[in-house]
């Protein structure tokens, strides 16, 4: 009983977490932190995103551990935890990127 309470408790964790990833905003943000740390301002420059929609986000991101922060003064620049976040989202946009071309070839030879 008590492996299968964590299991589940396991399973409701990565739940969580991957529910940070279900906004574009968000995986654009992801992106341009695998760049380099940045502040709220050069976010919304550099994504074209207003400064409030992307303080929006990063507290989202923040809440489930994908982003740090550190404050200066009043500048407070937010880099990734973890760079193997961006690592995973490229194997999801890998696999994607496969079953596309795959379910593409099925329909080509269904229509000739």
């Amino acid at each position: 009983m008590e492996s299968e309470t964590l299991k589940q408790e396991l399973l409701n964790l990565q739940a969580n977490f991957c529910s940070a990833l279900t906004d574009t905003s968000r995986l654009l943000i992801l992106y341009s932190l695998k760049q380099r740390p940045m502040n709220v301002g050069e976010l919304s420059e550099d994504l074209s995103i207003s400064q409030s929609n992307v303080s929006k986000h990063l507290k989202i991101l923040k809440e489930k551990g994908l982003v740090t922060f550190e404050k200066s003064g009043t500048t407070v620049t937010y880099s990734l935890s973890d760079d193997r976040v961006v690592e995973a989202m490229d194997l999801l946009r890998s696999i994607m990127a496969d079953h596309v071309k795959k379910h593409s070839e099925i329909l080509v030879h269904t229509i000739l």
